[in-house]
């Protein structure tokens, strides 16, 4: 488990968090990324880039007043995976 501090990039962390990800975590690890959550609407683009990227967002937390901590686990989210398998 690897902890991130992307405060300093601040509304655009996410190409960080991405690289990150891609060349930082292991298949399997988890990853701590602390960011500026500012008007929410990064809560919901950490939120949606671990969708796209086929991660695991196993944690996500206010940590302060301005700062929001997430967990994502480098693998395909498993409960998404039993409702894919079910439809099919």
């Amino acid at each position: 488990m690897k902890r991130y501090d992307l405060r300093n990039h601040g509304e655009n962390f996410i190409p960080r968090l991405v690289e990150l990800m891609n060349s930082e975590i292991s298949q399997d690890e988890n990853g701590i990324f602390l960011f500026e959550i500012g008007d929410f609407t990064a809560v919901q683009k950490v939120a949606d880039t671990v969708k796209e990227n086929s991660w695991t967002l196993m944690n996500s937390l206010k940590f302060n007043e301005v700062d929001w901590t997430v967990v994502i686990k480098k693998s395909q989210d498993q409960t998404l995976l039993a409702t894919t398998t079910e439809e099919e």
